[in-house]
């Protein structure tokens, strides 16, 4: 189980770095086609273990799991195959900003209970500063989507 735990964890981790520059090169209105490409199949694989772990009732890890199946879905569907043209841009936009936020908040959560100052400062992880730390992440990820929908126009082959 420690092997699964620690490729589960480089794994996301690197989804988080391709997250950063997938981000950038949305409010920057550019194509970065590789870190887009890293960033689907890591956070597909993410996602994917994250199943594989043994199961001892539903938690919100499996939540935030399902729902990233359900997100990862169309998002992949409006890169790969509809190639971000017309409606497929937005669902684009927002469904890999919404796996990027999902696994930065997952990234936030297991720090304060994993890390030995963070998890000092809030040990329950009910604590006021860990919501507050949240509430952050999730105001950048609104700032970054109104910037990505509003600068990130692709030019579209083929269609």
């Amino acid at each position: 189980m420690a092997a699964l735990t620690l490729f589960h964890v480089i794994v996301s981790l690197i989804a988080i770095v391709a997250g950063v520059a997938l981000a950038y090169g949305l409010i920057s209105g550019k194509r970065f086609d590789r870190w887009t490409a890293l960033f689907m199949l890591t956070t597909a694989v993410t996602v994917l273990t994250g199943f594989v772990f043994p199961y001892n009732g539903f938690t919100p890890g499996i939540g935030v799991g399902i729902i990233c199946v359900l997100v990862f879905i169309p998002t992949a569907l409006a890169r790969y195959r509809f190639g971000m043209a017309g409606f497929w841009r937005p669902v684009f936009i927002v469904g890999a900003l919404a796996l990027f936020y999902f696994n930065c908040l997952v990234f936030v959560v297991q720090s304060f209970q994993k890390i030995t100052p963070l998890n000092a400062l809030a040990p329950t992880g009910g604590e006021p500063i860990v919501g507050i730390v949240q509430a952050i992440v999730f105001l950048a990820f609104l700032i970054v989507g109104y910037l990505s929908l509003r600068r990130f126009r692709p030019v579209v082959a083929g269609f």
